[in-house]
């Protein structure tokens, strides 16, 4: 396994695991674990990654261009899945 990719994948996982629990602070979604704030993190960054480029938005990038991205989405998964949960 190359370094780079390892540190890529470390970076993603840390990132992904700030957006998803910073989203679920805003959304109130109490009781998620590490692993699932990584997931919705991460998932998050690939809806975010998908959706703000068609609507227009750049949000720059880097780490925090990065972060960002995956807390939008991560924030729109945690609306999609909160209202199916009521």
């Amino acid at each position: 396994m190359e370094p780079t990719s390892f540190w890529s994948w470390v970076f993603y996982l840390f990132v992904g695991g700030i957006a998803g629990w910073l989203a679920s602070l805003l959304m109130r979604s109490r009781g998620q674990g590490i692993v699932l704030n990584i997931v919705v993190g991460i998932v998050g960054g690939f809806i975010g990654g998908w959706l703000l480029p068609r609507i227009g938005l750049s949000v720059g990038g880097g780490w925090l261009g990065f972060l960002v991205t995956a807390f939008l989405g991560a924030v729109i998964l945690l609306a999609i899945v909160n209202l199916f949960r009521r």
